[in-house]
């Protein structure tokens, strides 16, 4: 076998994986890809002499793959033949000036302009369409409003979008490169942890379970305990009730729809302040720390935030249904930005964008962080790939949520621990693989971390929802109208840091 299968729970040894000449690479990559897997990771480790060795993570129904090639400068491109790995390979490139040959569209993915294989802005070389009655409509980066800076090149045919393409990086800030000058597990501060948190700030504690899982993994800790389980999970579905409120207020506001738009800020902030009084900040920085969890509600604590989540849920689940109760609401969502089911599978999307086009891929079900009971909830999908099964998908889950936080509480209340932290150092293993999935609100984020012989880290990468998401944005609005995109995007919402790293 010229790859590595294993389970989630399993950490491998970094021998355990074959390295394979260029073409055996190339070609094992394209066959599992076209098998149905999804390229979670694919990046470079650099070795000697301006060479690197490629690595890629892939998740099937209920497994991991792990690949690996010899030390090269250069590879052939599987672009052309899977989509999916278009971006991971302008990575590479750009980052440590590999070469993927025959590549369709080797463009820059961030400003960088350290990187060995960045290209100047002024030969960035956006993708033009020439005629006397089409024209070229440039938004960003710079945007009205407190927003994060991107560059949205239209080419347009009057109204009619012919294509979209997406400029980013202008968030770039090398945390990777960061991570790896900060030790693996620092006891006294834990630098690398809170750096994590801030990778997608929306997303802290999915970014510090991720963390968390792969060095518990690393140190050889399998298994923690249903308290600590329970706790964790209240943390990120009260981050997915936050962000799916919010995002379906943003939606109703941009179809122009008031009330949910309003309701719904206020009510976002009720679950956030939940998350606050766990942790003592409403994004949930500093919840999770390595084996633990930083605070333990108590039965009367477990009471109070039982009460404030009913109201919150009753109001937010009443704000979504009167929205989606009118039908010009509805009449300006179907059919806009609609993507196909096997556009989702070729462009590798993840999380709610993947699932409201009948993907159904849900790394809490297929990867789950634990075994506990799901109390009913499982993966939503949709069919139509539109702005509202977009919708659709998230205010299921919504509810979802609601009733998982609400299980999860009620527990703890009749099943208090110790309120501690967790141990108080990890040590490493050398030569290891860890692979942590977690299903944040967007979609699965993936962090792989490597060590060495000596135990430290070697090498790290981070793959945010959004580096699969955005190209889903791009396509959805070909042959559209562009004043459906703030609808549209806001439908997605995608994360400029969290792809730019």
């Amino acid at each position: 076998m010229n790859h590595l299968q294993f389970s989630l729970q399993q950490t491998p040894s970094l021998a355990d994986i074959p390295a394979l000449a260029a073409d055996t690479f190339h070609n094992e990559l394209v066959d599992m890809i076209k098998s149905g897997r999804l390229v979670l990771a694919y990046f470079c480790i650099p070795a000697s002499d301006g060479a690197g060795e490629l690595f890629a993570i892939l998740a099937g129904e209920n497994d991991l793959c792990a690949l690996r090639s010899e030390p090269l400068k250069e590879f052939e491109s599987t672009a052309r033949e899977c989509p999916q790995t278009q971006l991971f390979e302008r990575e590479i490139h750009e980052n440590h000036g590999i070469l993927p040959r025959n590549h369709p569209w080797l463009k820059a993915v961030r400003i960088t302009p350290d990187a060995p294989g960045k290209t100047h802005d002024a030969d960035y070389g956006f993708y033009r369409i020439q005629g006397a009655q089409t024209h070229e409509v440039g938004v960003g980066p710079i945007h009205a409003g407190i927003i994060e800076p991107g560059h949205f090149r239209f080419q347009c045919y009057g109204e009619n979008v012919l294509n979209l393409e997406i400029a980013l990086g202008y968030q770039h800030r090398g945390i990777e490169k960061m991570l790896m000058r900060l030790p693996a597990f620092d006891s006294i501060n834990q630098q690398r942890l809170r750096l994590v948190e801030c990778i997608a700030g929306d997303a802290s504690v999915a970014y510090a379970t991720a963390q968390c899982t792969v060095w518990e993994k690393m140190a050889g800790i399998t298994q923690l305990p249903p308290l600590i389980q329970r706790v964790r999970r209240i943390g990120l579905e009260l981050e997915r009730l936050a962000c799916h409120c919010g995002d379906l207020g943003a939606i109703a506001g941009d179809t122009g729809f008031l009330p949910t738009s309003s309701w719904n800020g206020r009510i976002r902030g009720d679950f956030l302040n939940l998350t606050a009084s766990l942790c003592g900040n409403r994004f949930g920085r500093g919840y999770i720390c390595p084996g633990g969890v930083s605070h333990y509600p108590g039965p009367a604590e477990c009471q109070d935030l039982l009460g404030r989540l009913a109201a919150s849920g009753r109001d937010a689940i009443g704000s979504c249904n009167a929205m989606f109760a009118s039908a010009s609401v509805r009449d300006r969502m179907a059919g806009t930005g609609a993507l196909s089911r096997q556009q989702a599978l070729e462009l590798g999307l993840v999380g709610v964008a993947a699932r409201a086009c009948g993907v159904e891929w849900d790394a809490r079900f297929q990867f789950p962080l634990s075994y506990l009971p799901s109390y009913g909830s499982r993966i939503r999908i949709a069919r139509d790939g539109d702005v509202l099964a977009r919708a659709h998908v998230r205010f299921e889950e919504l509810e979802d949520s609601l009733n998982l936080v609400k299980m999860d509480l009620q527990w703890l209340a009749e099943n208090p621990g110790e309120d501690k932290k967790g141990p108080a150092n990890i040590d490493l293993q050398p030569d290891m693989v860890g692979v942590g999935l977690v299903e944040s609100w967007r979609g699965v984020v993936c962090h792989v971390s490597i060590t060495g012989a000596d135990g430290n880290l070697a090498a790290c990468k981070f793959v945010d929802p959004s580096f699969h998401n955005w190209i889903g944005l791009a396509m959805a609005m070909r042959n559209g109208q562009i004043s459906d995109f703030p609808l549209c995007n806001k439908s997605f919402n995608l994360s400029y840091c969290g792809h730019d790293l």
